[in-house]
């Protein structure tokens, strides 16, 4: 019934198609896939399925979850979240899903959110950066969101990450109150693994000469904040950098002694490269959104040691 559902939007929208553009073309079939999929789907029999946006969250979720729930994420490995667009396969999942968790803030759920609540509203949401103390309101060179902008990478920061698997925790028990002995015991070696993870960073960074950092696209802000280290991004307000603030990137690098360049796997390595040679600097590849996330933390403070 939705391959024919999808058949038949397509076809209603083939006319039109040739008068717009690409992005818009992907937005209208996207947006009006969601109704057709809503219409066309009518009491979908939910399974014990919670999707999350970024594999992160998908790390904790199955640390706590256990075997009692599958784990399905939306932004795929590879894919950046701030202008990543759900396929129909994606959205007929969503359907079964017991609950959706969000990270909040990030540019897929800012675009998306709000449809898919509309569309799925027997599908509970989750706001997993509740009580997390939100860093916003920058649009300078440790910043890419517009003023009065959230930045979304809380998970980036063991010490946020805390707060983001104990709301995990509170809405499990909240879809599934029988089981919460058994999520409280995992809530608690998650805990514990995170708080050893936060000690290790902060043993690696103690006595570090680096405190600054280049960064290609700013994810490690919250990470910056919470170790007292500074972070200067190459990508400005989710645009390339032009060549007098590249300029001036690399006078403040040369300033303040800073060694490493991050760039995340998923963009362009150009601008990150010229910036490293111009300054001396080592340029590391990292992942932010890796599912392996304690590995990947551990790997960032590694980079920002002496050791």
């Amino acid at each position: 019934m939705i391959s024919i559902c999808r058949k038949m939007f397509i076809d209603k929208m083939r006319w039109f198609y040739p008068k717009v553009g690409y992005r818009v073309r992907k937005f209208l079939l996207s947006t009006g896939l969601l109704c057709f999929l809503f219409a066309c789907s009518n009491k979908v029999q939910q399974e014990n399925i919670i999707t999350v946006t970024i594999e992160p969250q998908r790390y904790f979720a199955e640390q706590l979850a256990d075997s009692l729930f599958s784990i399905e994420c939306m932004v795929p490995v590879g894919t950046s979240p701030e202008n990543y667009d759900p396929t129909p396969a994606q959205m007929v999942k969503l359907a079964r899903s017991k609950a959706y968790f969000c990270i909040g803030h990030i540019g897929f759920e800012e675009v998306w959110l709000n449809k898919l609540k509309q569309n799925y509203p027997q599908i509970p949401f989750f706001d997993n950066s509740e009580g997390i103390s939100l860093i916003s309101g920058h649009s300078h060179s440790d910043g890419h969101f517009h003023e009065g902008g959230v930045d979304p990478h809380t998970w980036s920061s063991p010490k946020a990450a805390r707060l983001i698997v104990q709301n995990m925790y509170k809405s499990l028990t909240t879809i599934d109150p029988a089981n919460e002995s058994r999520y409280a015991a995992n809530l608690q070696r998650l805990l514990e693994q995170i708080d050893t993870i936060d000690e290790q960073i902060t043993q690696m960074l103690l006595h570090s000469s680096q405190k600054a950092f280049i960064i290609y696209h700013p994810a490690l802000t919250y990470f910056a904040r919470d170790y007292g280290l500074t972070q200067y991004s190459i990508e400005t307000d989710g645009k390339e950098p032009s060549p007098e603030q590249l300029k001036t990137l690399v006078e403040i690098a040369k300033e303040q002694g800073v060694k490493t360049v991050f760039v995340q796997q998923e963009f362009d390595r150009k601008n990150a490269e010229s910036v490293a040679e111009e300054t001396g600097c080592r340029m590391i590849v990292i992942n932010p959104l890796s599912y392996d996330w304690g590995k990947e933390m551990l790997y960032i403070a590694q980079a920002l040691s002496d050791e």
